[in-house]
């Protein structure tokens, strides 16, 4: 009886080792002042070897888009809209289409119009992780920088 549980036991074990949340992006933010009342949001994606996330400007139809939504401030205005790097763009059999996307990392630039000397931007981003064999389920991040 005691092997039966023992096998229980390590097989619950191992099982739970397998089950982790991957997390195959991390992201970081940061704020670079232009000028007495501009200033550059930068949001960095780091995309673990084999993985990509999908472009802003990726077509209905397909993988999530990225897509950042600001929250309107008293503190702060939007200038255009976010900009990113040329992505890198294939054919995709998992969705039948050409995909836009970025791998290893990427950064993404807001310019903002500063209304006062301080504050902080909040805002919020959806994007969608994938690899050759796989997609994660959309994810949703709320982030928040200090001007």
């Amino acid at each position: 009886m005691k092997k039966i549980l023992l096998i229980i036991a390590m097989a619950l074990v191992g099982t739970s080792a397998f089950s982790q949340i991957e997390k195959p992006v991390k992201w970081s933010f940061a704020f670079k002042k232009e000028s007495k009342d501009e200033a550059i949001v930068f949001l960095k994606a780091d995309i673990q070897s084999s993985w990509h996330i999908y472009s802003l400007d990726q077509k209905e139809g397909g993988p999530i888009k990225t897509t950042f939504t600001f929250l309107p401030s008293v503190d702060y205005s939007l200038v255009g809209k976010v900009s990113q790097p040329a992505p890198r763009t294939k054919f995709e059999s998992a969705f039948n289409m050409n995909v836009s996307y970025f791998e290893n990392s990427v950064i993404f630039r807001q310019k903002v119009r500063l209304k006062s000397g301080k504050g902080t931007l909040h805002g919020k981003l959806e994007y969608m992780t994938c690899n050759n064999q796989k997609c994660l389920p959309p994810e949703d991040l709320d982030f928040s920088i200090t001007l």
